[in-house]
């Protein structure tokens, strides 16, 4: 067993404490933060946390935006023996209100005075909740239930006060099999699953993602998407804490590239709606270069992804293709540079499927996508393709030391150091998915070829099953219609129905290019004849790649793309189904009259 991660955590303020430990945006500019500095803010806030009577095993709230005091409370917690359990910031107070009763929070650690209004707004039914901690200094309410940050770090004093002793017993007391955090999963359906996550989990997940993918404290990456999700607490909170790599924090998504171009990391995860926004701004302004530039960029885009693809077979590339790549990477480090790309040794993607043109495009350009695959349950990664070990199409093969097989039903069942210990409070729930053999039914469908390397093909819940009787499994799809440039989103409906359908929405770069050629009104797009009858041209030459059960035979566009606010999107933008399905019902039983 490996050590826990805050004992690496504590270690970095003596061994790198002059390193960056994180950048973040302050009053227009970007300030930088010492380990040495990191680790001492930490440890204020634990003994602040033990103030205010904080007991080993309670539970602390977090809600807001990714920050360095979310990931400063996280840590925090986990020092003083307690219990991170992150909440989205999309939450409605209703959500807001299952979770942290749920959790039974005694404390919470919330962003702002608009976090605030939804916790204000359902206290009464939080019977635990002692105190609220208010990120923002500014925007502390005048209630005996809110605290400042700034007063909260107060009560932790310097490492001279008394608790700090008592911080350090209750770290000394930490058994590896301790829950070290919890995961609510932002699920599609239902109320959300708290995942247990022990400290064991998350260290033996860390060991195997810096032996695997190499990562040193020479490493950097930019934090931008929720730290509520087990994939950004991983990237962001817990691989850092154990290497000792440099975290920017993003300002805010919307200001993602930005924030690549400003701090040029290492190492970049994004999830697939990030890679496909970033192909879809890049194709779009080649394709208005000149034919001469454009032959140019595609000759160098070629050279480079026939490079990778030899590397990743794990062969060695022949002389002469290692010469043209030298060429036409110069030719393309230009492109990177403008994304922030420029520094970048690893790329991944995960959380849902990605299309294999997107894959393809960014191979090309020199950055090639590593797709991972895994759950919260999972604490993150699962499986994950590798520089010199990936096939494109797969989402890689098991990581070391865990085990990856197939139940009869195609379903994928996994085993290893990194399966969680279970749903809080949910022993049923728990007993459904977890075998006594240590193997966990993930859900997910798929298949492993002869080399060990994983497709995904859907989830068991998802599957959509015809009034014909024929199961069908909607996301490969979905893939493959998201590829036709002008879509945006696509949901594939039909369960129950004699034939599928789907609902789409445009792509509004693509959109509004399209409109430009043909001189359409942007506004009108979602049915404009010359819209609609583009879209059924290129549906149609998907549908040839499809089994006729499979061919999508109506479709609706909808009015806008589907999104996080609305409630149609999940934190890590996976489609919410029957969000979308309600809310567009209409449209869907247009197609079917």
């Amino acid at each position: 067993m490996s050590e826990l991660i805050l004992h690496h955590l504590l270690r970095h303020a003596e061994r790198i404490p002059d390193r960056v430990a994180y950048t973040a945006p302050r009053d227009g500019r970007r300030i930088s933060v010492t380990w040495a500095e990191h680790v001492a803010a930490i440890r204020q806030t634990a003994r602040a946390f033990v103030a205010l009577g904080l007991q080993p095993g309670e539970t602390v709230g977090i809600l807001g935006v990714t920050r360095p005091e979310w990931t400063m409370g996280c840590l925090a917690a986990q020092l003083a023996g307690g219990l991170p359990s992150g909440i989205y910031q999309t939450c409605s107070a209703e959500q807001i209100a299952y979770i942290a009763a749920h959790a039974r929070n005694r404390l919470m650690v919330i962003e702002n005075e608009e976090q605030w209004r939804k916790v204000d707004a359902v206290r009464d039914r939080l019977t635990e909740l002692r105190r609220v901690i208010i990120m923002k200094s500014s925007e502390t309410p005048d209630d005996e239930l809110a605290l400042s940050w700034n007063d909260f770090l107060e009560l932790g004093g310097d490492e001279n006060n008394p608790r700090e002793s008592e911080v350090q017993s209750r770290l000394d007391a930490l058994d590896p099999e301790d829950l070290g955090t919890l995961i609510y999963t932002s699920g599609t359906t239902g109320h959300p699953k708290a995942v247990m996550l022990t400290h064991a989990n998350l260290a033996e997940t860390g060991r195997i993602c810096v032996e695997l993918l190499k990562f040193t404290y020479d490493d950097s990456l930019v934090s931008y998407l929720p730290l509520a999700h087990v994939a950004e607490q991983n990237v962001s909170i817990h691989l850092p804490a154990r290497v000792g790599l440099t975290v920017h924090y993003a300002e805010a998504p919307e200001l993602l590239l930005q924030t690549l171009q400003e701090v040029e990391p290492t190492f970049f995860f994004g999830v697939p709606r990030v890679w496909e926004r970033f192909h879809a701004a890049l194709t779009g302004r080649l394709a208005t270069a000149p034919g001469r530039q454009r032959a140019l960029v595609d000759w160098a885009m070629g050279a480079v992804r026939d490079l990778h693809v030899e590397i990743d077979a794990g062969r060695r590339p022949r002389l002469g293709l290692r010469l043209r790549h030298t060429i036409a990477d110069r030719l393309l480090a230009k492109i990177r540079k403008k994304i922030g790309f420029g520094r970048i040794r690893l790329a991944t993607s995960g959380a849902a499927p990605i299309a294999r043109d997107v894959l393809d495009f960014f191979a090309g350009l020199g950055t090639p996508i590593y797709e991972v695959w895994g759950l919260s349950e999972t604490t993150g990664p699962a499986t994950w393709n590798s520089p010199g070990r990936a096939k494109q199409g797969t989402v890689g093969p098991a990581i070391p030391d865990v085990e990856v097989e197939l139940a009869e039903d195609g379903e994928l069942l996994v085993r290893g150091p990194n399966v969680f210990a279970g749903y809080y409070r949910d022993e049923a729930g728990t007993s459904e998915v977890l075998r006594d053999d240590g193997f966990f039914h993930t859900g997910d469908l798929g298949s492993i070829d002869e080399d060990g390397f994983v497709t995904i093909t859907g989830r068991k819940k998802e599957i959509l099953i015809t009034s014909g009787g024929k199961n069908i499994a909607p996301a490969p799809i979905e893939r493959r219609l998201k590829r036709i440039e002008l879509v945006g989103d696509a949901m594939v409906v039909g369960d129950d129905r004699r034939f599928l359908g789907a609902l789409l929405s445009l792509e509004e770069e693509a959109a509004a290019r399209f409109a430009n050629r043909h001189g359409l009104e942007p506004a009108d797009l979602h049915h404009d004849p010359t819209v609609l009858a583009k879209l059924e041209k290129e549906i149609d030459s998907v549908n040839q790649q499809l089994a006729r059960v499979e061919s999508i035979r109506a479709f609706r566009v909808l009015p806008r793309r589907l999104s996080q606010q609305e409630g149609e999107l999940t934190p890590t933008l996976k489609v919410k189904r029957g969000v979308v399905m309600e809310r567009f019902r209409d449209l869907v039983e247009e197609m079917y009259s």
